[in-house]
């Protein structure tokens, strides 16, 4: 008797042929790496074919792996990562998709198959700068308008580029360079060493 991943993976051999090849168990969960060109004509069969039944986008993700830590890094800067769930079948798959151009990332919408992408790749846009063509409403959702850079890169500053707040001469909020400056975050005992010795 096979269990529910084992039969996850068959289902998914059947349906997407050498695209299922590149499935890999991590976790008690299967991911799926797919192309961004096989994007989403793999996610369409994934939710319409009946031995998969994945009904329900249940999150949609960016990811950076600029300063990737162990392991052989991906060959991609920029991935999306989607978080699929048949209630039908009562299983879960995650699809990973590495994103080739670092410089402007961009991938295909996936609203016209679950509308919850909406806001999810609003996210993605906003946080880590990932492009949606197709995207009906493309626009930042958690940043203010005039927000500059994209805060989860790896390489945005801690600090951020500005600050905001509001002035009551001129009775308005205005931006005006960080005034944050930098501290050292090593505890006393390590960075003094006189502190160490008495």
């Amino acid at each position: 008797m096979s269990t529910r991943i084992e039969t996850l993976a068959a289902n998914l051999r059947e349906t997407l042929g050498d695209e299922a090849g590149a499935a890999s168990l991590d976790r008690g969960e299967l991911t799926l790496l797919v192309p961004p060109a096989a994007l989403v004509a793999t996610l369409r069969a994934l939710r319409d074919d009946r031995r998969l039944c994945f009904e329900s986008l249940i999150d949609l993700c960016g990811v950076d792996y600029s300063e990737y830590g162990d392991g052989e890094p991906p060959s991609s800067r920029f991935a999306v990562v989607y978080h699929l769930l048949s209630v039908s079948r009562n299983w879960r798959l995650r699809v990973r998709s590495l994103v080739a151009d670092e410089r402007f990332p961009v991938v295909e919408s996936v609203v016209g198959l679950w509308p919850s992408a909406n806001w999810y790749e609003r996210e993605a846009f906003d946080l880590y700068g990932i492009m949606f063509s197709g995207h009906p409403d493309l626009r930042r959702i958690l940043t203010d308008y005039g927000f500059v850079g994209h805060p989860f890169r790896k390489d945005f500053p801690i600090s951020g580029h500005v600050e905001m707040r509001y002035d009551p001469e001129q009775k308005r909020v205005i931006y005006q360079p960080v005034t944050i400056e930098p501290r050292e975050v090593t505890p006393r005992v390590i960075r003094e060493e006189q502190y160490a010795r008495n």
